[in-house]
């Protein structure tokens, strides 16, 4: 009996053996397929601004960036100005962002290494289908503004230092709306997608970019009312955060996100992103 029961544990130690072997080549085997090795600092911090996230853009490239790299890329999404802000404060290694004055000051501070702008959309102006301020067939924003301003239409504010927000601020000029005095103009300080839906709800006015909106258009009870105006071109630049200022940095991973994101092969996908459900791209390669 003592010895069918060590013959049987015999057997079933070199089953597990096998077994063992078997996925040790078959891990080997997919490394060596894949043709990736695990960076040193696999972790990417991104911090960038809410219309790439919410459009979709990322999501869609991510995927193939980290399986062609072997990184992970942590996204952290916000408005322009709280996305610059957190590589300030340590905790991002790369921007992506939408605001030339900020990205500037930026640099300029020390805390960037190069600005790259990469791809534009545009900013477009969305209402109710009523179009109660006559916005439709505006000249350009600035006049579209003043129509909405001279009729006390709802209107809804990013509110939020981010690359949208300053690029509405600049269309209303020195004399923009206060939500304090102005009782139609409504400050959400929320990103684009809350924007869009409190917009939808209050059938207000918005400056978005092109792509949060068609992403959502379904969902929404609003409009396109002014399109692709010449002082609404959006233009996203990259920048790596600067080592030389601050601690911790995954610099390595920076550049190579960078270095991917301006490739063919990504520039090759965002021309392509939109197309099939939208029927055009919802960014544009600069």
């Amino acid at each position: 009996m003592k010895r069918i029961i060590a013959v049987i544990t015999a057997l079933l130690l070199v089953a597990c053996l096998a077994a063992c072997g078997a996925k040790t080549q078959t891990q080997e085997q997919t490394s060596q397929t894949s043709g990736v090795a695990a960076p040193e600092n696999p972790v990417i911090r991104l911090s960038t601004t809410t219309s790439v996230n919410d459009s979709g853009l990322l999501p869609y490239l991510l995927p193939v960036f980290e399986a062609e790299t072997g990184y992970k890329v942590e996204v952290q999404s916000a408005g322009t100005g709280a996305a610059i802000q957190k590589a300030i404060d340590g905790n991002a290694d790369v921007i992506l962002v939408h605001a030339k004055a900020s990205e500037e000051e930026f640099i300029d501070g020390g805390y960037g290494v190069e600005r790259l702008p990469f791809m534009y959309n545009y900013f477009v102006i969305v209402g109710p289908k009523t179009d109660p301020a006559g916005v439709k067939g505006s000249e350009d924003a600035a006049s579209a503004f003043a129509k909405i301003r001279e009729s006390e239409s709802k209107f809804v504010s990013r509110g939020d230092e981010s690359g949208t927000h300053k690029a509405e601020l600049k269309i209303w000029g020195d004399d923009a709306p206060d939500a304090a005095s102005d009782s139609w103009y409504i400050s959400a300080g929320q990103g684009m997608g809350a924007c869009l839906t409190m917009a939808s709800e209050q059938q207000a006015y918005c400056l978005t970019d092109k792509a949060t909106f068609l992403s959502m258009q379904n969902e929404l009870d609003l409009e396109i009312v002014l399109a692709e105006g010449e002082d609404m071109k959006n233009t996203y630049s990259l920048i790596a955060v600067n080592p030389e200022k601050i601690d911790g940095l995954n610099t390595d991973g920076a550049q190579a996100f960078i270095d991917w994101m301006l490739s063919d092969e990504a520039s090759q996908l965002i021309a392509k992103y939109g197309e099939a459900e939208y029927g055009t791209a919802l960014f544009t390669l600069l």
